[in-house]
């Protein structure tokens, strides 16, 4: 039988900083997400409709008009949802309580040029949607290539 030794190796992000010019940024997000705790409260959706739109469901059912607040602040979409807390009459146990009755806070971090162009509410279900219209000076284009003779 061979004594095998199994090395770990750790990952060196000055190393990979080296290799990747212009992805900066990325590495810093994702150092940023993985940091992150993620709370599923309240369930939602993300769902791509087209090819530079993208449609987010958030589940707020029992929030009223005027409880949701929607927010972008540095490529960072913010919805938030505050219930004033609600009076049980005297008269009534909850013998089962499963509906989500707590204020929640849900980001979500926008690509460039990313925008919100609408928001809705129909049957408990918050609807968003986003849009990504990149600027004309922005958008690839041809070089031609001048061939000396």
């Amino acid at each position: 039988m061979t004594n095998r030794t199994l090395t770990l190796r750790a990952l060196d992000i000055p190393t990979v900083h080296k290799f990747g010019i212009g992805f900066d940024s990325m590495l810093d997000e994702l150092m940023r997400v993985s940091s992150q705790t993620n709370s599923n409260y309240p369930p939602h959706n993300v769902i791509k409709s087209g090819e530079n739109s993208v449609i987010i469901e958030v589940a707020v059912a029992g929030f009223d008009e005027g409880e949701i607040n929607i927010t972008v602040e540095s490529n960072t979409l913010n919805i938030e949802g505050t219930r004033e807390v609600d009076e049980i009459p005297l008269n009534y146990e909850y013998l089962h309580r499963g509906l989500g009755r707590r204020n929640f806070t849900q980001s979500f971090r926008l690509a460039e040029h990313v925008e919100v162009k609408d928001a809705s509410v129909k049957n408990g279900i918050l609807t968003v949607y986003l849009e990504r219209e990149i600027p004309e000076d922005q958008l690839p284009k041809q070089i031609a290539i001048k061939y000396n003779k």
